[in-house]
């Protein structure tokens, strides 16, 4: 079994105090304008049951977490015709917001450098007020 022991463990609290701190998050309000004026893609990482169960943001792109590098990669072999390149404007969407700063640190990792997560997720878009769909195939 090999391992640097030095490696300090991180709890989940801090380690989303460091990758939030490493670009800016963004409100429900100027996510949706974003998506209105074609300047961000909206990524609803959300597993389907709660799709199914609060409905869906209109226009978003529906990627389960698990897929999530793997489509959104500009350079990868299983990516969505949206991933057009490294300089996309992504807004990962979950369900509270917080698996979506994880995986928009993951995908700062892969060089999309404008990547980022709505604050309070899901629950705060319908909040807000904002447009919520039901679920189509």
């Amino acid at each position: 079994m090999s391992g640097d022991t030095n490696i300090r463990p991180v709890g989940i609290d801090d380690l989303l105090e460091r990758v939030r701190a490493g670009y800016r998050r963004i409100e429900a309000r100027e996510a949706h304008e974003a998506a209105r004026a074609g300047a961000a893609l909206l990524v609803d990482i959300r597993y389907a049951a709660l799709r199914e169960r609060d409905g869906v943001i209109p226009g978003a792109l529906v990627i389960e977490r698990n897929e999530l590098e793997w489509r959104l990669d500009p350079q990868g072999s299983h990516r969505v015709p949206e991933a057009t390149g490294h300089d996309l404007r992504i807004v990962v969407i979950c369900n509270e917001g917080y698996a979506s700063s994880l995986a928009a640190a993951s995908l700062h990792h892969l060089g999309l450098h404008r990547a980022t997560d709505l604050v309070g997720g899901f629950q705060a878009w319908r909040s807000a007020g904002l447009p919520v769909g039901p679920v189509t195939d």
